[in-house]
């Protein structure tokens, strides 16, 4: 077992937010589900040098505006590993959406998040981010199932 360090950002305008439904990578334990953009971490990188390089390789854009709005901890994720998930907010940025070789990517409504197919843990911390306070989370999945969470908001 080892930890996995990455990075997952939810890119905000005009009340929308760009999401990436997750059709297109075989073997992908996100399959079919919508989720915000990001990855892990490659060697000697900090979680702003992820942040920016994954984003640009799953969108094309080129994040100016972003914060670092909470820590994800999800103990066992893949079955093994224990994943660290710097969780980011942006708002600004420059740039064409580009196609993405993981899936495929939306504007959707923000009153509409809620209802894509998202994981059950996702559902919480989305909205703890609209909350604006830094937070810090683990959730805990068996089988892909949600049996546990806990947050510390700061």
């Amino acid at each position: 077992m080892k930890t996995i360090n990455a990075t997952l950002c939810y890119i905000k305008q005009n009340n929308q937010t760009l999401m990436l439904h997750r059709v297109k990578k075989q073997n992908d334990i996100h399959k079919d589900k919508w989720n915000g953009l990001g990855g892990k971490f490659e060697s000697g990188e900090s979680p702003e040098e992820c942040l920016l390089r994954e984003v640009k390789e799953e969108s094309g854009l080129t994040l100016t505006t972003y914060k670092l709005a909470g820590l994800l901890t999800f103990p066992k994720f893949d079955g093994s590993n224990d994943w660290q998930v710097f969780l980011y907010q942006a708002t600004e940025f420059t740039g064409q959406i580009t196609e993405c070789g993981e899936g495929k990517l939306e504007w959707i409504p923000d009153d509409k998040l809620l209802e894509l197919n998202l994981w059950d843990g996702d559902k919480y911390f989305i909205k703890w981010m609209s909350e604006n306070r830094f937070f810090s989370a683990k959730f805990t999945y068996l089988n892909k199932e949600l049996i546990d969470y806990s947050v510390k908001f700061y």
